[in-house]
């Protein structure tokens, strides 16, 4: 009986680690497929998503040129000469601009669509500050306090497109 036992392990042990065998480069196998599949369906998705993204980034740089102070006191003239209603004027285009570009979001990193926010309301806080100045009294003088600040320091939308260029390169 005993003999038999041993017989019988002894026909079983090659046999499992025949499947042994077997099961690990089935496994193996599979594991390889499924990381070929990932990377054609990942180097196809972003093939057709560069376009797109490149797209996103363009309109995000038309974004940062339109709210530069100087190019926005260019394109918005005051309606009247009160200060406040050309300030609500300026705000409000940066915001509708922003709001015309929030889908944009998705096709970038967080970090470069926070710069770009930050820029955003550094823009806001500019023509702010101008406003509350005692000699800013009338809209153009505001847009001469603005387009002075302008020339005395770098714009935020202009350190924001710097980092938004830096970004663009890494793609490539």
């Amino acid at each position: 009986m005993t003999d038999r036992i041993i017989d019988l392990a002894l026909y079983c042990i090659p046999t499992i680690v025949t499947g042994l065998i077997a099961y690990y480069f089935f496994k193996t196998h599979t594991q390889n497929e499924d990381g070929r599949r990932r990377f054609l369906l990942k180097k196809d998705l972003q093939v057709n998503a560069l376009p797109t993204r490149l797209q996103a980034y363009e309109r995000m740089v038309l974004f940062l040129e339109r709210i530069s102070p100087s190019k926005l006191m260019i394109r918005i003239n005051p309606l009247s000469d009160d200060k406040n209603a050309y300030e609500s004027l300026l705000i409000q285009n940066i915001e509708q601009e922003f709001e015309h570009n929030l889908s944009q979001q998705i096709y970038m990193s967080d970090r470069c669509w926070n710069v770009i926010t930050t820029s955003k309301n550094a823009t806001i806080q500019l023509i702010r500050k101008a406003s509350m100045q005692e000699k800013t009294d009338t809209a153009n003088k505001l847009r001469e306090v603005i387009l002075n600040e302008m020339m005395e320091r770098k714009s935020p939308s202009s350190t924001a497109l710097s980092f938004l260029k830096d970004e663009i390169s890494e793609i490539w």
